[in-house]
């Protein structure tokens, strides 16, 4: 943003279109001759280079004056800056990237897919909250710590894939990673939001004790269970026939997620598609919302010296062009 501190000297560019026209009327009542015996003499002479720019030294005072002027009026460019004062809440998502997340009862799309989608629209609509992602099969592992930086969180969401192998599904291994993210946090509210779409099967720590960690530790969590109630297709490679669909039975531990969410003052909630588990994500953000005191300043940089020296150099020529033929008649 550009403002000036001291705007009423450009009042003063009032002055520049009248002496412009002073300039011209002067040029007009002027008179001078030169007498010749025969006009025709001078038929066919064009006029010369001095006589078309006789008025360029006058012109390039009045552009040295203008350049003055907007120079004392002190032109100032203002880059916007903000500084939170307070932090607002961490929030870790979990996300499960097991082999059965590839059910495709979320057509068009897989489980995976759409949750992906989902945990994106989530991470755009915080504002001065750190987001962390951790992924897990049968195990867990950090995606992206603690950040801001929501484009590059963002980013490594879209890059996340299936696990490669049933490894089975290490919930309490997931929450013990995302735990491990917010325990030296100082934030007023540490969140988890775990997405997971089977049961429990593997790593050496059971969601229940997880969630006690988490309760010790005071970290909340959010649950959501994504599966459709019922049987799900499932996509194999037939080494015969190509791809082809299985039905398997959807496995969401409801009792246990239901179990680690409320003992940790957290919801569980459950999803059965695309529609609902983007709902599920839009109130846990209205839910987990904190006020964060952010101090908003303007930082100004003086522009004066970018028009004081051109402004001296036009005022420079003019004065040189004036002592030229350009301030006689040739």
């Amino acid at each position: 943003m550009i403002r000036f501190s001291t705007p009423w000297i450009l009042a003063g560019l009032a002055l520049i279109p009248a002496l412009a026209l002073w300039h011209w009327r002067a040029h007009r009542r002027a008179k001078s001759a030169v007498c010749f015996p025969d006009l025709a003499l001078l038929e066919g002479i064009r006029p010369s280079l001095a006589t078309r720019l006789r008025n360029a030294p006058f012109a390039l005072k009045l552009l040295g004056l203008t350049l003055l002027l907007v120079a004392l009026a002190r032109p100032q460019s203002g880059s916007s800056h903000e500084e939170v004062l307070t932090r607002g809440i961490d929030i870790v998502l979990a996300l499960d990237n097991s082999t059965s997340m590839a059910a495709e009862d979320f057509k068009p799309k897989n489980r995976l897919a759409v949750a992906k989608e989902s945990v994106r629209q989530f991470i755009e609509g915080r504002k001065n909250d750190r987001i962390g992602l951790v992924v897990f099969a049968g195990r867990g592992y950090t995606r992206c710590p603690l950040t801001l930086d929501y484009q590059v969180l963002s980013e490594l969401v879209d890059k996340t894939e299936m696990a490669t192998q049933d490894e089975g599904t290490a919930i309490g291994m997931g929450l013990v990673t995302a735990l491990n993210r917010l325990r030296d946090s100082d934030a007023v509210s540490r969140v988890i939001v775990l997405l997971t779409d089977g049961r429990s099967n593997r790593g050496e720590i059971d969601p229940t004790t997880a969630a006690e960690l988490a309760r010790t530790l005071d970290v909340k969590v959010h649950a959501i269970g994504i599966g459709t109630r019922g049987e799900a297709p499932y996509p194999i490679q037939d080494p015969f026939l190509g791809k082809r669909y299985v039905y398997l039975k959807a496995d969401v531990d409801d009792e246990t997620l239901t179990r680690v969410a409320e003992s940790t003052g957290g919801k569980y909630f459950r999803a059965t598609d695309p529609d609902s588990l983007s709902g599920i994500l839009r109130q846990i953000d209205t839910m987990e919302t904190t006020e964060v005191k952010v101090r908003h300043y303007v930082r100004y940089a003086e522009l004066f010296p970018w028009l004081v020296t051109p402004a001296f150099g036009v005022m420079l020529l003019a004065g040189l062009l004036s002592g030229t033929r350009l301030m006689r008649i040739p």
